[in-house]
């Protein structure tokens, strides 16, 4: 018969699982909302504070390199513009001038995490338009000329991806970034000042912390009416409880927070083959995948649904070794066999150490379908090498993807892809070690 300890253990354990996405949607709130607003004023008084500007858009400008360490596994394709809502006091309005055929999305998530809405060129085409955003709560009129855009919870957060093809073509994806804006119906301005209640460096280990940060974000993002009594005993073990946590649950919430971080970051096999895994498969929402739905915001938090793009990731190579630099890796895609997709694809290339992109003489972080010295062999096929050393024949130069002279792994992201990538028909290059001469 189970003991009072062990079932505690176990829904503390289940309490975790439901919740991580709640804490780490707060901890990036803290981290991505801005300290100043656009005319420079703080929103606290002091580098201490954990007060934050939210309903603003902020951009990031430049393609990321290794130099920005902000975002683990970033991709070096798009422009990001990030979003946090509170739609608590009110709808927004969102602008989106035309994109001029230019690849865009803006994904929203809501507090748990879901992808649940998409607004650019796949979902809603290129002529842009207004949106209101409203929460769960509201009922009103819809201002003429704007389109309802539904919310599962008050907090609200929208990461843009706008496609630049290099630093010549930052211009046009600036211009568009430019015109992406939120006001309210009512002409006051969006912006307003919001306590975070964390800081962004803050980790899930603290048993009292993360009662407290989770207990905040259940009352402000209550979860759906069909699963309020799951939440409800959770109180059990002290997570959505008004009082302060027992020794009992203190210590099985603890035990609890690092039993599921190591459940979480424990690899995955590759399901794909070749090397491949692909860790976040899911379209609109999680639904009741919570256990996914926490390894998703502790590994790859803000990925996109599937239908949007598809992230497939190798960490080793087809004999399951781990891949390493200081050694040659090719795959090879067969003629007729390049990735099928609506918007473009890319190959990027991560240490393992720390989920960055890695330095190299070339300053090449990726390699896609936009790349200009990418070049197909006489039958069709194409074919990528990886590894610290560049190809032995330098006119294989524009296929080289360098790597670091250490572990790394690489993601190939497929935006819009097509339905062999969704119906998992599509055959995924296997990579494999160069033989070196002896």
């Amino acid at each position: 018969m189970a003991t009072h300890d062990s079932s505690l253990d176990a829904l503390a354990r289940d309490a975790v699982r439901y919740t991580l996405p709640l804490y780490e949607m707060a901890r990036m709130r803290a981290a991505t909302c801005p300290r100043r607003d656009s005319a420079g004023t703080f929103a606290g008084d002091g580098p201490d504070s954990t007060l934050r500007w939210i309903n603003t858009v902020t951009h990031v400008r430049a393609l990321l390199g290794p130099q920005h360490r902000q975002v683990v596994t970033p991709n070096n394709d798009t422009l990001y513009t990030n979003a946090w809502l509170d739609l608590s006091r009110g709808p927004l309005l969102l602008d989106v001038p035309d994109c001029h055929g230019r690849y865009y999305v803006l994904g929203l998530l809501d507090a748990y995490t879901n992808p649940f809405g998409y607004i650019g060129t796949r979902t809603t085409g290129t002529q842009g338009g207004t949106w209101l955003l409203h929460g769960p709560a509201w009922r009103g009129e819809v201002p003429a000329g704007a389109t309802p855009l539904p919310c599962p919870t008050d907090a609200v957060w929208i990461i843009g991806r706008i496609l630049a093809d290099g630093d010549a073509d930052l211009a046009g994806a600036h211009a568009l970034q430019d015109g992406i804006r939120l006001r309210r119906p009512d002409g006051t301005a969006a912006a307003s000042v919001i306590d975070a209640g964390m800081h962004a460096g803050e980790r899930p280990g603290d048993p009292d912390r993360y009662a407290t940060i989770v207990r905040r974000m259940l009352a402000e993002n209550p979860p759906p009416a069909d699963e309020a009594e799951l939440v409800r005993n959770f109180a059990d073990a002290g997570i959505g409880s008004a009082t302060p946590l027992t020794p009992v649950q203190r210590t099985a919430l603890a035990a609890a927070l690092a039993h599921v971080d190591a459940e979480l970051a424990a690899p995955r096999a590759s399901a794909l083959g070749g090397g491949w895994s692909l860790p976040v498969e899911i379209r609109n929402s999680f639904g009741t995948q919570y256990a996914l739905r926490a390894e998703v915001a502790r590994n790859y938090i803000g990925a996109l649904g599937i239908e949007e793009a598809m992230y497939l990731m190798a960490d080793c190579d087809a004999d399951g070794l781990p891949l390493d630099g200081t050694h040659q890796y090719e795959l090879v895609f067969p003629a007729q066999g390049l990735p099928q997709v609506g918007a473009f694809w890319s190959l990027t290339m991560y240490r393992k150490s720390d989920c960055m992109l890695a330095e190299n003489p070339l300053q090449r972080y990726s390699l896609g379908d936009r790349s200009p010295g990418l070049r197909a062999a006489p039958d069709g096929s194409l074919r990528i090498v990886l590894g610290a050393r560049g190809p032995a024949d330098p006119a294989d130069s524009g296929n080289w993807l360098p790597a670091p002279p250490e572990p790394f792994y690489v993601a190939l992201r497929l935006y819009v892809p097509g339905s062999a990538h969704l119906e998992r028909t599509f055959r995924y290059p296997a990579i494999r070690r160069i033989k070196e001469a002896s």
